[in-house]
């Protein structure tokens, strides 16, 4: 009882408690000393890793709430053109270096799931939804991708207008930069004639650059030699999101949240500079 910290008193009614919890006799008197029965230590047997398990658990959920070393769980999307996220996450680890993230990618309408659901903590999306907690970082701008040699390429701009009898290369219908393709096209007064429709990005940029169609597509990481963009006359962007939860964020959550929200749009304007250049 010393070496516990306990007084006696209170450590014997604490033992009265648990036997009387469970309904049967788990202590017995040895001499001076108390000695588990052989109910005693089969509860002892069972429950040890349980209560190992627990009080890891207890540790993991106080270090969750120190803004120095929580979990956050982080998405995004496949691509965002030249806005990198792993650039983000480097700065942000040599502020916050025990701050553990766990990182998914994937699409729009997945990462909005997972962030309704509880499944991630924060997500960029493109574009957000209405029902969630939102911060604009900015806006990603959309251009026409034609092959090297296509008669379009040496073209300063192109209306949308001008694309009619072209066929497109573009993402399936429930994509969103598909739907603004069609939208924006409609507007234009015409149905685009989709040849080959595809998921990934570097895929399609691929077909394109072989010359088996155009695409409006944001602007890559990094340039693709097969490629030349042309800009679109008229605005033809989306919005860029920073999405959270509607419960309390812990502080490690919202340390990532506001270093996203101050630093994305640098990310953004060099992007911007870049296209201009």
């Amino acid at each position: 009882m010393q070496r516990l910290g306990v007084p006696q008193s209170s450590l014997s009614r604490r033992l009265k408690a648990v036997e009387q919890a469970v309904g049967v006799k788990l202590f017995q008197p040895v001499g001076r000393r108390v000695a588990l029965t052989a109910a005693g230590q089969e509860l002892h047997d069972r429950t040890r890793g349980l209560v190992q398990a627990l009080g890891d658990a207890v540790d993991v959920v106080r270090s969750d709430a120190d803004p120095d070393t929580g979990l956050v769980r982080f998405g995004f999307p496949f691509t965002l053109g030249p806005v990198s996220i792993p650039s983000l996450l480097a700065d942000f680890h040599t502020g916050a270096p025990r701050i553990r993230l766990h990182l998914v990618q994937a699409h729009g309408t997945a990462l909005v799931d997972m962030v309704r659901d509880g499944r991630l903590d924060l997500a960029v999306t493109i574009p957000a939804p209405d029902d969630l907690p939102t911060i604009i970082l900015g806006f990603q701008r959309i251009h026409l991708y034609v092959a090297n040699g296509h008669p379009l390429a040496t073209r300063a701009h192109v209306d949308l207008a001008e694309l009619a009898d072209e066929p497109f290369i573009a993402n399936p219908p429930s994509y969103h930069l598909r739907r603004l393709l069609d939208s924006w096209c409609a507007t234009a007064g015409f149905t685009p004639q989709v040849g080959f429709e595809i998921t990934e990005f570097e895929t399609l940029r691929a077909l394109v650059a072989q010359n088996l169609g155009i695409a409006v597509l944001p602007a890559p990481e990094l340039p693709h030699p097969g490629l030349t963009r042309v800009p679109l006359t008229g605005d033809h962007d989306r919005s860029i999101g920073l999405i959270s939860g509607n419960h309390r964020p812990t502080p490690a959550v919202q340390r990532l949240r506001d270093h996203v929200a101050a630093h994305a749009m640098s990310y953004l304007d060099q992007a911007r500079r870049a296209e201009v250049e």
